[in-house]
């Protein structure tokens, strides 16, 4: 991407699009509206075996209109920013809202929730790489895996990626807001041994800001190391023992949190954490919080998808559920106030302990220690877990040998309550930051 690669619509045509169609939504006899602008763009290149596999560039831009007719709402969209398809899309939103039933708890969030300013939150870092440096680091953290061991024998691929975006977000209650943002990644896979006893993994760092990435060589590195660890896996005896959801996966458990206590589920009443609000869920130690305005952060926002300021706040304090995530419709579905998280959380931040990884095993003694999860068996309604897992048994606190083609199984109220230790090994990845944790028990399937 060329240093003079830039956004085709200025921010502030981006304000004015969204103003057109509030003005001609009034004008067509919308009670509400709420509009998203939006335009982004960016560059992927995929290195394998030392030769360039893909390069993509894609730019794309977008309009959201969502209209209330009184307490009926209608949606359509379009890429085409001329002022007619503007007119026409609000038209076809205001005629969907038309056809549609009547709810109770449709429209826009309270005029005094609505986030008053925008501070600048760092999210924005244009990464000015060109094609043939993006190659040329991809090559690097490829070769970085192939020389890292001889055993390293195949790739699947390493890949750089850059993307920018920005966007604005208004309503008809005078709300504006909207910033650019990026967001940047080096990845690598890579399998080692051969025929029937190869094995596969992968290393990936991302950050908004491309200076704060890891080196592509040691990303090349750990990929390497990790797929050769896993050679000459084999299954566990299936019995009960504690298990270490290792960092990259312990954000699932997180994520599995924030799905059982948001809206959605809770007033279908599909989710296991129901009527558990200001009860223990997790062990005392544990504490969750949600820091939305971190700088430079992956999940950092200074309003959610309905406009609604966000705010730092206590999710689990000394393991009670504090709050759900809620936005404003599933709150009102509820009886309750929104907690701005529509569209999701903003960066979810578990307490780390005082042990590394090399700690937690240690403090486990004999156990599993999981690198790898497969398949999505998670059953909300009862908090009922089991998936398809992969890596180490753990044997007087050290690894003793791979593990692969066994099952984990438990429920997940269980295990948010047995959760025995989090680990100080956080990879900062996404909108959740945990180090491994460690849980008392979980049933593993194997021979």
């Amino acid at each position: 991407m060329s240093e003079t690669a830039a956004f085709s619509y200025p921010f502030a045509s981006l304000q004015q699009l969204a103003e057109d169609v509030l003005k001609h939504a009034k004008v067509k006899g919308a009670t509400a509206c709420e509009v998203d602008v939006s335009e982004g763009f960016g560059q992927s290149v995929t290195v394998r075996c030392d030769e360039v596999e893909t390069i993509e560039f894609n730019r794309d831009k977008g309009i959201g209109i969502t209209i209330y007719s009184g307490q009926r709402k209608g949606y359509a969209s379009t890429s085409d920013f001329s002022a007619q398809a503007l007119r026409e899309t609000v038209e076809a939103a205001l005629d969907i809202a038309r056809f549609t039933a009547e709810d109770d708890c449709a429209g826009l969030a309270d005029a005094a929730l609505m986030a008053k300013d925008c501070p600048d939150l760092d999210l924005y870092h244009p990464w000015a790489l060109s094609v043939e440096a993006a190659i040329e680091t991809a090559r690097r953290c490829e070769q970085a895996a192939f020389d890292a061991s001889p055993l390293v024998s195949n790739s699947e691929g390493a890949s750089i990626s850059t993307q920018q975006a920005h966007f604005v977000s208004a309503n008809s209650l005078g709300f504006m807001g909207g910033y650019p943002t990026s967001r940047h990644y080096i990845s690598c896979s890579v399998i080692s041994g051969e025929q029937d006893a190869m094995q596969r993994d992968d290393w990936y760092t991302t950050h908004r800001d491309a200076s704060r990435l890891d080196d592509a060589a040691q990303v090349g590195r750990i990929a390497a190391e990790r797929a050769v660890a896993r050679l000459g896996g084999r299954k566990v005896k299936t019995g009960e023992f504690p298990i270490i959801l290792e960092a990259p996966l312990a954000g699932g458990l997180l994520g599995s949190l924030v799905h059982a206590a948001s809206g959605g589920a809770l007033y279908r009443k599909s989710s296991f954490l129901l009527d558990q609000l200001g009860k223990k869920i997790m062990p005392d130690f544990v504490q969750i919080a949600e820091r939305p305005h971190i700088k430079c952060g992956l999940g950092s926002a200074s309003f959610d998808s309905d406009g609604v300021a966000t705010r730092d706040r206590d999710l689990v304090s000394n393991g009670i559920l504090q709050g759900y995530f809620l936005s404003t419709y599933t709150a009102r579905k509820l009886g309750m106030q929104t907690t701005a998280n529509a569209g999701g959380s903003h960066n979810l931040i578990i307490e780390p302990g005082d042990l590394d990884l090399d700690g937690l095993l240690a403090k486990m003694g004999r156990g599993l220690l999981v690198t790898e999860l497969l398949g999505h068996g998670i059953n909300y309604v009862t908090g009922d877990y089991s998936r398809g897992a992969a890596g180490f048994w753990i044997e007087d606190g050290k690894i003793a040998y791979p593990v692969e083609e066994i099952t984990i199984a438990g429920n997940l109220k269980d295990m948010l309550a047995g959760i025995v230790a989090v680990g100080r090994d956080v990879q900062v990845r996404g909108t959740k930051q945990t180090g491994s944790i460690m849980l008392d028990r979980m049933t593993v399937a194997g021979d």
